[in-house]
């Protein structure tokens, strides 16, 4: 392993609130966040932008995004003022070329960002690129993006997921003692032995891992993210788990590392 190897993260984010809220997840994520110092720069993919193509935040100063409705103002008060790179954003291009990648200059950073980013990273002076999803590309295209992203690593860039590979708020109940639906815990539990193997595969293949799969993750949008995180996976890499949970019976908090957390 290089020894300038900054690891690479995928956190499971749950709701927005989170970034008003003092829980164990959160906890989890200031923690995180202090271990890892201050990063050159962080590169997110968020399950919050999902695309047509591929595009990476390019302005000097990001805005933040309040991409939700029906929660209390003091959310929508949240600020996260992180400087944008549009060096890194170049960077980004020239690593995924010949996959063309947009330089935007309308998004900033949604909530699945700065949600977990103002837990870990409290004083926005960080560097922060975001990354989309191209929606119309297979999981292997976002596996495979991840691989080449991988390089990034090396480069002083802390490359972040946000999501939650188990998702499904149609089935969600807000009692917080629901324990996790039966097919929620297996799926979960799928995730972190494919992680524990080192075997990808079945994650990337996820549409065809039966009704377990099917019914956490309704949609893609929050578990690919993870499969670029998955994709960064370098061999040696160290396995760190956190937020080990699932929340109102179909939401997984859980939370991955890979490579050392506090080199």
């Amino acid at each position: 392993m290089t020894t300038n190897r900054l690891p690479t993260i995928f956190f499971g984010h749950g709701s927005p609130m989170n970034a008003l809220e003092d829980n164990v997840c959160t906890r989890e994520w200031t923690r995180i966040g202090g271990l890892l110092g201050a990063p050159k720069a962080i590169l997110v993919i968020s399950a919050h932008w999902y695309t047509r193509g591929t595009a990476v935040t390019a302005m000097e100063r990001p805005p933040t995004i309040h991409d939700f409705g029906a929660f209390p103002q003091a959310l929508f008060d949240v600020r996260y003022p992180a400087p944008g790179s549009p060096e890194l954003a170049k960077r980004v291009a020239e690593v995924l070329a010949p996959l063309p990648v947009i330089q935007d200059q309308k998004w900033g950073l949604d909530h699945g960002t700065w949600s977990v980013l103002v837990k870990a990273f409290p004083k926005a002076d960080i560097p922060v690129v975001q990354l989309s999803m191209d929606g119309t590309q297979p999981a292997a295209h976002h596996f495979e993006v991840g691989r080449r992203l991988a390089a990034l690593r090396d480069e002083g860039v802390l490359i972040v997921g946000t999501g939650n590979v188990v998702h499904n708020l149609g089935r969600m109940n807000w009692d917080p003692s629901t324990p996790p639906y039966p097919w929620a815990a297996r799926f979960n539990d799928l995730v972190k032995q494919c992680i524990a193997s080192d075997t990808p595969q079945p994650m990337i293949d996820f549409q065809k891992a039966g009704p377990d799969a099917a019914a956490s993750i309704p949609s893609p949008d929050h578990f690919l993210p993870f499969l670029y995180v998955l994709g960064t996976r370098q061999p040696g890499d160290a396995v760190t788990l956190v937020n080990d949970r699932v929340e109102h019976g179909s939401l997984s908090m859980l939370t991955v590392a890979f490579g050392d957390l506090a080199a």
